[in-house]
C-alpha cells in the first residue's frame, strides 16, 4: 500500500522562514523533513517536545519582584506581618485615621 501524505499550509513571518530555512540547510534538513521531525516528537513525548512558559516577566512582576528584594535588603522599611489578624487590625486602624 503506497504512504499517502497531507499537506499542512503554515503562515509565518518571512523573516522567520528565511532565517530558519538557512539553519536547516547548515544541517543538512529541508523545511519538510524539519516539520516531519517535530511532528513525530510530538507524537512520540504525547505532547510539545519543549518548555512552554512566558519569555519575559511582566513590568508589574519584576517591580514586586524588586519591591521584596529592597524590603530583604533594607533599602525599603515596610511593615511586615506573621499574624494576619494584627495584619487587618493595623489595616482597619490606618482606615480610621
Amino acid at each position: 500500500m503506497a504512504k499517502q501524505n497531507s499537506i499542512i499550509s503554515v503562515n509565518v513571518p518571512k523573516e522567520v522562514k528565511e532565517e530558519s530555512n538557512q539553519i536547516l540547510n547548515d544541517l543538512g534538513l529541508n523545511m519538510s523533513t524539519a516539520v516531519n521531525m517535530y511532528l513525530r516528537r510530538i507524537i512520540a513525548d504525547r505532547g510539545i517536545p519543549f518548555e512552554i512558559r512566558e519569555a519575559d516577566p511582566s513590568e508589574e512582576l519584576l517591580e514586586a519582584l524588586q519591591e521584596v528584594d529592597d524590603i530583604e535588603n533594607g533599602r525599603l522599611n515596610k511593615k511586615g506581618y506573621h499574624d494576619v489578624r494584627k495584619m487587618f487590625e493595623d489595616i482597619l486602624n490606618e482606615e480610621d485615621e
